[in-house]
């Protein structure tokens, strides 16, 4: 029962479980790798028993799957959160550099390198894969085009100089696998990246015309 005396329904208890199943399958996978990501090792630290894991999944592929989608929907939710936020306040091109760099360095990228091999090999897992990927795209789309708006430049551009951003922090969290430790290395990295984006992202010239006016006048 809940703290409130309330019984929880069937449906609400197989959520719980399925949660613990898909936390603990991206634990392992980011922690042990895909080759150790076993069913009977996935349900022992979800606390269930292997039942109860094939119950909700039928297999070690399909438990994964449903992991890496929740996984990236979570990420896709925050970046769009994340977007709204940027067009409320008005944010820079740095937040967003900096936004994606701790995202993916978080455990997204670690995790992502761990299925890859997986999907490029298996066509069936691959073609599941697709469409959650392209999810979180979106996601990242919206966040571009949301500086591209306030800044008034071409919207595939600044597609780009998003995938550009990925592809570069994708390298540059692979590297970490062979040269932890030495923040000082990624941070130049990063710095540099964000001088480069700058660049494309400048002030619309109406909105620094009507600033110069709004001071003129004051």
């Amino acid at each position: 029962m809940s703290g409130t005396g309330k019984r929880r329904s069937q449906k609400e208890r197989s959520a719980e479980t399925s949660a613990r199943l898909m936390n603990a399958t991206i634990d392992l996978l980011h922690d042990l790798g895909l080759a150790r990501t076993t069913t009977p090792e996935i349900a022992r630290v979800a606390g269930v028993s292997r039942g109860a894991l094939t119950h909700h999944f039928a297999s070690r592929e399909a438990v994964i799957t449903a992991s890496v989608a929740d996984l990236l929907g979570k990420s896709t939710r925050d970046l769009h959160r994340f977007a709204e936020d940027f067009v409320a306040r008005g944010g820079s091109s740095d937040e967003i550099v900096d936004y994606i760099w701790h995202m993916m360095d978080d455990r997204l990228f670690y995790v992502t390198m761990e299925y890859l091999p997986e999907a490029r090999h298996n066509p069936a897992f691959r073609a599941d894969l697709i469409p959650l990927v392209k999810e979180f795209h979106a996601g990242l789309d919206a966040i571009w085009t949301a500086l591209a708006a306030r800044a008034g430049t071409d919207p595939d551009h600044t597609r780009t100089v998003m995938n550009a951003t990925m592809c570069l922090f994708r390298g540059m969290i692979s590297q970490t696998v062979l040269r932890p430790n030495d923040p000082a290395y990624y941070e130049g990295l990063q710095q540099f990246w964000k001088q480069q984006v700058r660049q494309h992202f400048p002030m619309k010239p109406a909105a620094a015309q009507s600033g110069r006016r709004k001071a003129a006048t004051a």
